[in-house]
């Protein structure tokens, strides 16, 4: 595919009309510094009458950018893509990938336009405009995006900053009525993004499956020497690289797993380097507990289910050790040189499965409000098994299970009908109840320091389908309340927000029929 586009041109020799949006932050080249075998350089393409519908207060904190600069016209023109700061290098990266287990060839960015490297108090910023026109990476797509999916990536983003899950961050959402295409005709949305980088799994296995070793080597290089500086000490710097890797997307899937969060589309081209969450498309948090829930509707074969998760950060990240093997070969390496190499990437891997089984009893022992016992991790698994074979059988709503558990008692069932009240099978709950006391009281747990303990890692408010579906429905209406109402209940995820009740309620009976898909 050609590296050039119809649009593009040198953004800072554009002449933009109306006022230019000034940052309270310096900038540095970043990702731009690479060279233009990584990207190609492009201006957004303008969204017409475009207004504003929401800004993160917390996301704008982090670039020193205050709240009420949204407001300015010249805030909106510039998320929006309709002008270039002086500040800005936009740019739409390349990268290829693995879709849903199979190679899809070259990918990139196809509706996201990098705007800047932000330095800050808080670190590096990368700037991304979503949804921001057509670039050389769209393949058959219209490079926009639509209010619905926008609204559900910006809540999200927020939401899970506030649940401590390592994520990308959404600084606002810029709505036009330009019509877009999707299923019907939506209208247009830009999200602008934050991340200290968005480099992916694809773009190493795009100059992997060109057999660029140089770019390849470049990229890696700048990942160690910007986001992971020790792996420059180590032995052999890549593969501590790839070790890092692995270890940050198991303590990221192991903590989706602890809060019932279904990403929906793993591909590589959706992993971050940095172990972050990103792309947030057809995702969904549990309501009711099933193990092999599918959230999105277009995965017919349930390859992103649940329960799938960890083996297919797995997977992904042998994708990745396999675009990273020529780094430790030299020219016309001989076989024994190959295998060696094969042997250091699979003991790079190896700690995944470790470091994802000691974080997943992690999360859940402080889910359960449990010190870690005498026989280590597996003296838990009973327990666990157990638990998470009635939930699933029960199919208990899984947020409110566990924000109900922190109030019982470890004396007596007295305390226990809130969370009782959950199972039909009221008799299989006492069951597993009298052992989870049981063991409460083996450890002599103090009820007060439990339950404060438990409260501050069980969620009351996660994003719901159904609680994004309304705040998508009022913002159709240009009613954009909702949308900052509920980003303000979901950044306080664990208080107690007596106005909000109705937001940890159970989903109303009308929410089942919500689906999400790629499209999303």
């Amino acid at each position: 595919m050609s590296d050039t586009h119809p649009s593009q041109t040198t953004p800072r020799d554009a002449t933009d009309s109306g006022a230019t949006l000034s940052a309270p932050f310096p900038t540095m080249p970043g990702f731009a510094e690479l060279g233009e075998r990584f990207f190609t350089r492009l201006r957004p393409t303008p969204l017409p009458s475009a207004y504003l519908v929401s800004v993160a207060p917390d996301a704008a904190a982090l670039l020193g950018m205050p709240v009420e600069a949204a407001s300015e016209p010249a805030f909106i023109e510039a998320f929006a893509g309709n002008s270039v700061p002086d500040w800005a290098d936009p740019l739409a990266t390349v990268y290829s990938g693995h879709q849903f287990g199979v190679w899809a060839g070259q990918l990139g960015d196809g509706r996201a336009i990098r705007l800047a490297q932000a330095q800050t108090d808080t670190g590096p910023w990368e700037i991304q405009l979503k949804g921001a026109g057509l670039t050389p990476y769209s393949r058959m797509a219209d490079g926009r995006a639509v209010l619905r999916s926008s609204i559900r990536e910006y809540l999200c983003s927020e939401a899970m900053a506030a649940l401590g899950v390592p994520t990308t961050r959404a600084l606002s959402i810029i709505g036009s009525d330009a019509p877009v295409r999707r299923e019907t005709i939506e209208t247009a949305a830009v999200v602008t993004r934050l991340a200290p980088t968005f480099i992916r799994f694809g773009h190493f296995e795009h100059f992997a499956a060109h057999e660029d070793v140089a770019a390849l080597r470049q990229l890696a290089d700048f990942v160690i020497d910007n986001f992971m500086p020790a792996c420059r000490e180590a032995a052999q710097p890549y593969q501590a690289l790839l070790r890092e890797v692995s270890l940050r997307t198991a303590d990221m899937v192991a903590h989706w797993q602890a809060i019932g969060f279904c990403h929906g589309v793993m591909n590589t081209d959706n992993m971050s380097i940095l172990g972050l969450t990103v792309d947030y498309g057809p995702f969904g948090f549990l309501d009711a507990f099933d193990a092999n829930h599918i959230c999105n509707h277009s995965d017919t074969q349930g390859r992103y289910a649940y329960s799938q998760q960890p083996q297919v950060a797995f997977w992904n990240l042998h994708c990745l050790a396999q675009a990273l093997l020529p780094l430790w070969l030299e020219p016309g390496a001989d076989e024994a040189a190959r295998e060696a190499a094969v042997t250091q990437a699979r003991e790079a891997l190896d700690p995944f499965r470790d470091r994802y089984a000691s974080e997943f009893f992690r999360h859940y022992r402080a889910k359960l409000g449990l010190r870690m016992p005498t026989g280590g991790d597996k003296e838990d698994e009973p327990l666990l098994t157990s638990l998470f074979q009635l939930l699933h059988e029960q199919r208990v709503d899984y947020t409110l299970f566990w924000r109900n558990l922190a109030r019982i008692s470890s004396a007596d069932g007295s305390g226990d009908a809130p969370v009782r009240d959950l199972f039909l099978d009221r008799a299989a709950w006492d069951a597993w109840a009298e052992g989870y006391r049981n063991r409460l009281r083996a450890e002599q747990s103090d009820d007060a320091a439990r339950r404060i303990a438990m409260l501050a890692v069980n969620p009351k408010y996660v994003l719901r389908n159904h609680l994004a579906e309304i705040a998508i429905r009022h913002a159709r209406e240009k009613d954009f309340s909702e949308v900052d109402r509920l980003l303000a209940v979901l950044s306080r995820p664990f208080d107690e927000q007596p106005e909000a009740e109705a937001y940890a309620a159970l989903p109303p009976d009308w929410a089942g029929g919500l689906e999400v898909s790629c499209s999303s």
